[in-house]
């Protein structure tokens, strides 16, 4: 990558992480502290913790369009801003309702689409997938962290002091943005990267890419759900002190690692991603089973890696399965309805676990949780084994017309070539070919 592209893809995976840090922090505390606030009741306990995903996935699309029309970087600071104070609200609020205002304000400040379009500016087709999978892995990364520092900051210093620390981290995404991230020399519309609004109706109407996005629904539903309970589960039930819940959060992701990374090697390099991908949705029903059932700290411990070893496979497996069905023009599409989907499941999760909440048995909590994945399991059975196909995106700005017709029958006829879309305005190939495809037969025909 070029100097500029680095800086891209580093100070973009940080934005996005500090953003995702806030929003994340509060999620195995809030539970504990909801009864600090007047007004408080399962529901709008639950209500707090999901709404955020509501507003996230209802704006994160017309974000990204006012991006192109007044300005990536404008947009993306105004976001920041906006989560910025909802932030500040939810630390200063004294009713459960002000939280939830304050919450919702945090996911109006939806930058995710914009982000996404400011990376393709700063970078060339050919390393703009690396770009992406940086601010993937900044996702996952700022959500661990932060199952693991928000008991501590919580039980030290109190919840309004994260909802605080969350503004200052904004504050900090506003720094990065303006000081660091590269001014793009241009800006252009990426069909890999963005939503088209003229193929939103072609991808929703894709049954695979459906099952795909009821998938990532109710594996958010699941993950917010639990944590409405879970934390309540871990206080009073097994007596485990707040200031000490990162001591089983921080040794479960690592040990989950250990499940993660052999299922990864079947499913990718052994070609069994759709038996490993059911196995997931099995190991989840499974663990929130555990979760009614266990009544001892061992017992609960081993289903909390249980279940985090098949919550990240399918945070992990799922996008990468997307973009391997999508056309390759339409994968930018297909991922934003797909990240709209998993931001509403956070929001349906967080309401479902305040109504259960309120029947007051934790265990029936997860056993209904684990009855939602079983129907899941149901419907990834249907799911057809996706092809291992990758996307390559290509420029073809050095070609006149004739010689894009020349590429696009050359290109049809190479080995491992499966599908190839050409844009004449963009002045970009889109292609799906076979993994270990050899980059160099395309260039060599742009060469010539």
């Amino acid at each position: 990558m070029l100097k500029t592209e680095k800086r891209a893809a580093i100070s973009l995976a940080l934005v996005y992480a500090l953003r995702m840090l806030g929003l994340f922090m509060i999620l195995p505390v809030f539970s504990l502290h909801a009864n600090d606030y007047s007004g408080t009741t399962p529901v709008l306990i639950g209500l707090a913790i999901g709404i955020y995903g509501l507003t996230q996935g209802l704006f994160q699309l017309p974000f990204g369009f006012l991006s192109d029309r007044f300005g990536r970087k404008i947009v993306i600071i105004g976001g920041l801003l906006i989560f910025c104070l909802g932030s500040i609200v939810a630390a200063e609020a004294e009713t459960i309702a002000q939280v939830i205002a304050g919450r919702a304000l945090q996911g109006l400040g939806a930058i995710a689409a914009a982000v996404m379009a400011l990376a393709a500016d700063l970078t060339r087709e050919e390393v703009r997938l690396r770009i992406m999978a940086a601010i993937g892995m900044s996702i996952g990364a700022a959500f661990m962290l932060s199952m693991v520092i928000g008991p501590v900051i919580a039980a030290e210093f109190g919840l309004r002091m994260l909802f605080w620390m969350t503004a200052g981290l904004a504050v900090l995404g506003i720094l990065v943005i303006v000081f660091i991230t590269p001014q793009p020399p241009s800006q252009g519309f990426h069909r890999d990267a963005q939503v088209s609004l003229r193929d939103v109706g072609r991808v929703a109407g894709d049954l695979e890419l459906l099952k795909l996005g009821f998938g990532v629904f109710v594996l958010h539903l699941v993950l917010a759900a639990t944590f409405v309970v879970f934390p309540l589960v871990l206080q009073q039930s097994l007596q485990v002190d707040e200031a000490l819940h990162w001591r089983t959060y921080l040794p479960v992701f690592v040990l989950s690692v250990f499940l993660l990374v052999p299922m990864i090697i079947v499913a990718e390099k052994m070609k069994k991603s759709r038996l490993v991908f059911t196995g997931a949705v099995v190991m989840l029903a499974l663990a929130e089973l555990g979760l009614a059932w266990s009544e001892t700290y061992v017992g609960v411990f081993i289903m909390l890696v249980l279940f985090f070893g098949a919550f990240n496979f399918l945070e992990a497996i799922m996008p990468t399965t997307v973009a391997r069905i999508a056309p390759a023009d339409m994968k930018g599409t297909a991922m934003g309805l797909f990240s709209s989907a998993q931001f509403i499941g956070a929001f349906s999760g967080g309401l479902l676990g305040g109504i259960l909440l309120g029947a007051g048995d934790y265990a029936m909590t997860f056993l209904w949780l684990a009855a939602i994945l079983g129907g899941w399991f149901l419907l990834a059975l249907t799911m057809k084994a996706p092809r291992y196909l990758a996307s390559r995106i290509l420029s073809l700005r050095d070609l006149d017309a004739q010689q894009v017709e020349q590429f696009v029958e050359l290109a049809r006829k190479l080995d491992g070539v499966h599908e190839i879309s050409v844009y004449e305005t963009d002045q970009v190939a889109y292609l799906k070919v076979e993994k270990g495809f050899d980059d160099t037969q395309l260039r060599a025909l742009v060469s010539h």
